[in-house]
């Protein structure tokens, strides 16, 4: 992985593909595959295993997509009866899943821990509207980082409450799996907590496994019920197998299964490039959301009229980054969200840091705090230019 592609003839530093870790390291030979198993091939069951033992659970499944890991099983766990309680800033993926489910949906504030409680207690003491029936279950949604915001979730208190409230928690983590903690397995690992105190392990192979799908991972009798109950088990196909085989590649670099410290290193690197280029950021006035240890870093541009303009120049400065929005974001908190790789250098990340990218694009869009600019210097020369190129064009 270089943190580099080629567009147009240029070359462009990319900060807007989820790769953490890996992208492509194996591919398809003739004749790997010749027995199938249940729809599967052997190797299938192979790559489930590897990821259970990765996550530390009993059992795990795959899907061959990540968004409906979450839209079609949510549906399989919870039904009529059943209350789901929602972080606020939770995946579309996520609120599709609890939408189709039929389940009751009540949204708590976004990683606010007196919300949840409230919501909690209010549901053991109430009970189901006008029956006032006790609910059948109750179905904490979170995520372990938050894609839009970068924050992490304060794990060790939602299942702390859980655990007094005697509810589910389905955790998602399709953007902390192999990017957070020691051994790059996510917020549990970050946290040093027991992943059994987790109902429902969900994550995506999208990122720092750089392939496609999803998985849910837990006790086995939750997937052995998931096989015969899931829209996206019973009718969906698996994945291919080149897909498979990136997968068992790169988590058995991450845990060091391949003889090497390869995947180590990456985690380690990821880590580091994501603290630099935070702090960078910070001490170049920018207005960042989330939390230090997150690769993924929201940088604040307000207004949505400047999001097309500023992906657009950050492009000409050979610059990829993804400019968000409403719907994705509140009106007026649009974003730019750089995602940090271990692929990226130091040199890199100083380029995007540095003029002509973004200490110009900060003036240019009011992005940051003068006061903490070094200097006005290298922004006068461009601001001439740039002007004078709408001038010439009107």
């Amino acid at each position: 992985v270089s943190g580099r592609i080629k567009s147009s003839g240029s070359e462009m530093i990319t900060l807007y593909q989820i790769l953490f870790l890996f992208i492509l390291t194996y591919c398809y030979k003739v004749n790997v595959y010749p027995f199938l198993y249940k729809n599967k091939f052997y190797r299938h069951e192979e790559m489930e295993e590897l990821a259970a033992k990765f996550l530390g659970v009993e059992s795990a499944m795959a899907f061959g997509m990540g968004f409906a890991t979450n839209s079609m099983n949510i549906p399989a766990l919870t039904g009529k009866g059943c209350l789901i309680l929602s972080d606020e800033l939770n995946h579309a993926s996520l609120v599709l899943g609890a939408r189709l489910s039929g389940s009751t949906i009540r949204v708590f504030k976004h990683n606010n821990m007196q919300s949840l409680e409230k919501m909690l207690r209010d549901a053991i003491v109430h009970g189901q509207p006008r029956t006032h029936r006790p609910w059948k279950k109750i179905l904490i949604l979170v995520e372990g980082i938050y894609s839009m915001e970068g924050s992490i979730v304060r794990l060790p208190e939602v299942i702390a409450l859980k655990k007094r409230y005697r509810a589910y928690l389905y955790l998602d983590e399709a953007h902390s799996i192999g990017a957070l903690g020691p051994g790059g397995r996510g917020v549990v690992d970050y946290f040093g907590l027991d992943p059994r105190d987790v109902d429902v392990m969900m994550g995506t192979f999208t990122k720092s496994f750089g392939a496609a799908g999803g998985y849910i991972g837990g006790r086995r009798e939750l997937t052995e019920y998931l096989r015969s109950h899931s829209h996206s088990a019973v009718y969906a196909a698996s994945m291919s197998p080149p897909v498979v085989e990136q997968i068992i590649a790169s988590m058995k670099c991450i845990m060091g299964e391949d003889g090497t410290t390869l995947g180590r290193d990456r985690v380690q690197q990821l880590a580091e490039n994501t603290l630099y280029f935070r702090r960078r950021l910070t001490e170049m006035g920018f207005i960042i959301y989330g939390n230090n240890d997150s690769p993924v870093v929201p940088m604040m541009l307000y207004m949505p009229a400047k999001i097309g303009a500023f992906g657009r120049e950050m492009l000409k400065r050979n610059i990829g980054v993804v400019v968000v929005g409403f719907p994705a974001t509140p009106i007026i908190e649009s974003r730019a969200r750089f995602c940090i790789s271990a692929a990226h250098t130091k040199d890199m990340l100083d380029t995007v840091t540095v003029p002509p990218c973004l200490a110009q694009n900060g003036y240019l869009f009011h992005t940051k705090d003068i006061k903490s600019a070094h200097s006005w210097s290298c922004v006068i020369p461009f601001f001439h230019s740039f002007f004078h190129s709408i001038a010439s064009s009107s």
